[in-house]
């Protein structure tokens, strides 16, 4: 069997999945003529954008979910505030959230206060502008996935998470696609996401 990889720009209020479910959008309405064997890594939460890489590649499959094999994920979080190097190096060092109605800790993150917004499509709909509150760009960069967890993190922080963006996963980036585009790769990838190929 030839193993598929597929790269997706996840639009804004897509579910990460085929299967229909009332009348959201789902994958299925972007990714046409694709092999029925092939499904997401991972997910991306249905008001968060970005990465999201699919394939019928047990063995990529299973590196990128277990977590003794952490991978990289940087995300540009746009909050609500100006937010400031405290909370940057609250974000870096860790914070506690709630995890499956537990408390959990994270760990340490690589933070960046962006320079204005990066260079990122419009989304549809826009978040609500609010002239008296100032927001700010932010990318962060974990090495693991829980539920919601940068959403999570920036309120932890007092920061609330207003766009939600996953640009790189590794070294793959959504950089020359615009949301519900795709990009078709080779077994190569495995090299980019630092997993070993078996191809079969």
């Amino acid at each position: 069997m030839a193993f598929e990889y597929i790269l997706f720009y996840k639009p804004f209020k897509v579910l990460s999945q085929f299967s229909p479910e009332g009348d959201k959008e789902t994958l299925a309405d972007y990714l046409k003529g694709i092999g029925k064997d092939i499904y997401p890594v991972g997910r991306l939460d249905y008001d968060s954008e970005g990465l999201l890489l699919l394939t019928n590649d047990n063995n990529l499959k299973h590196r990128l979910a277990d977590p003794k094999f952490e991978h990289k994920k940087t995300y540009w979080a746009q909050v609500e505030g100006d937010i400031t190097d405290e909370a940057i190096e609250q974000l870096e060092s860790g914070v506690v959230i709630n995890h499956n109605g537990k408390e959990y800790t994270t760990k340490r993150a690589i933070v960046e206060k962006l320079k204005g917004e990066p260079n990122v499509p419009d989304r549809n709909p826009p978040i609500r502008y609010r002239a008296n509150i100032p927001t700010s760009w932010v990318a962060i960069t974990i090495s693991e996935g829980k539920n919601r967890q940068v959403r999570k993190m920036t309120a932890a922080v007092g920061f609330p998470t207003l766009r939600l963006i996953r640009y790189k996963i590794e070294s793959l980036s959504i950089d020359k696609l615009q949301p519900g585009d795709y990009t078709v790769y080779d077994s190569r990838i495995n090299k980019l996401l630092g997993v070993k190929s078996k191809e079969g």
